[in-house]
């Protein structure tokens, strides 16, 4: 079963700044996760409920699971998104705001 992708607009404006290269990188992984979205090198992210993430070299994807939707939350550098409590902090906050 292929799953719709969503990005949410934050993660598309993120996407679109990326340097080219980078983008032909992440854009096989993100085609990937339509078709499995638990595929090998996944993670779960731990205390969220649905919520997924892909490592690509420093990038990282971080999407939710829902039905048959796929929604993809963050496409960026981690590194440039805060320290691990921000960006956690961050996705939990728009989790709640989504229910």
């Amino acid at each position: 079963m292929a799953y719709v992708m969503e990005f949410r607009p934050r993660a598309l404006r993120e996407f679109k700044k990326l340097p080219r290269d980078v983008k032909v990188r992440l854009k096989p992984h993100i085609d990937t996760l339509a078709d499995n979205p638990r595929a090998h090198g996944v993670e779960k992210l731990s205390g969220l409920q649905d919520y997924y993430r892909i490592r690509v070299g420093d990038y990282r994807i971080v999407y939710r699971i829902l039905d048959d939707v796929l929604v993809i939350y963050i496409v960026g550098d981690w590194s440039c998104f805060g320290t691990r409590s921000q960006r956690y902090r961050a996705t939990s906050e728009k989790r709640s705001s989504l229910r």
